[in-house]
């Protein structure tokens, strides 16, 4: 942290079952201070998994927040302890579209809303795809349709407005460029992640 944003003091306000929020008190420049409230995340995951026709597997879920249906990637939140991010991406993708890759890369990391928390996503890109067994873990994995769109398609609903899910905007986009030059420049499955060292 920049010298002149040291924190003076950092109180717990709420813990909820995902998140928690905490009031931090800091030095700003000039001498004055300021109070940010900071909510607190695990972090997730999201996969864009490319099948051999180059469409991409979606699922439709309600969202409360916005009150309605999205169009979102397979994704799942770093809740299991220790349970390193490529596995609970692997995990997510099964439970939810009931598929699993063969081969595995990091596609974008995202700090998602760092104006106002910490939580890191990493979507991974999947490709090789195959029918697995779907093993619902939660009720709402069970109301969950999965469906495929080909990637241009999905690129264009996106810049047209018609996707609004930041995940699904940020993987497909980052799919459909690294797609221009055969996938050559993605991470491995096991690159550094600055933002959630530990996963």
């Amino acid at each position: 942290m920049p010298h002149a944003y040291r924190a003076l003091s950092s109180k717990r306000v709420y813990d909820g079952k995902v998140i928690s929020l905490r009031r931090d008190e800091l030095t700003m420049p000039g001498d004055s201070t300021a109070v940010r409230d900071v909510v607190e995340h695990p972090g997730a995951v999201a996969v864009v998994a490319l099948d051999e026709d180059s469409r991409v597997v979606v699922v439709r879920q309600y969202r409360h927040p916005v009150g309605r249906e999205l169009d979102e990637l397979p994704a799942g939140l770093l809740d299991k302890d220790g349970e390193p991010a490529a596995e609970t991406a692997r995990r997510e993708l099964a439970e939810e579209a009931g598929i699993g890759a063969d081969e595995w890369h990091v596609l974008v990391d995202l700090l998602t809303s760092p104006g106002m928390s910490d939580e890191a996503t990493r979507i991974f890109l999947a490709r090789g795809l195959h029918e697995v067994e779907r093993d619902v873990q939660e009720h709402e994995e069970a109301e969950l349709t999965s469906f495929r769109v080909p990637l241009a398609e999905l690129a264009a609903g996106v810049l047209a407005g018609r996707y609004e899910n930041s995940l699904l905007v940020a993987g497909v986009l980052a799919a459909e460029r690294a797609a221009r030059n055969g996938f050559q420049d993605l991470r491995p499955l096991d690159a550094p992640w600055p933002a959630r060292p530990d996963r």
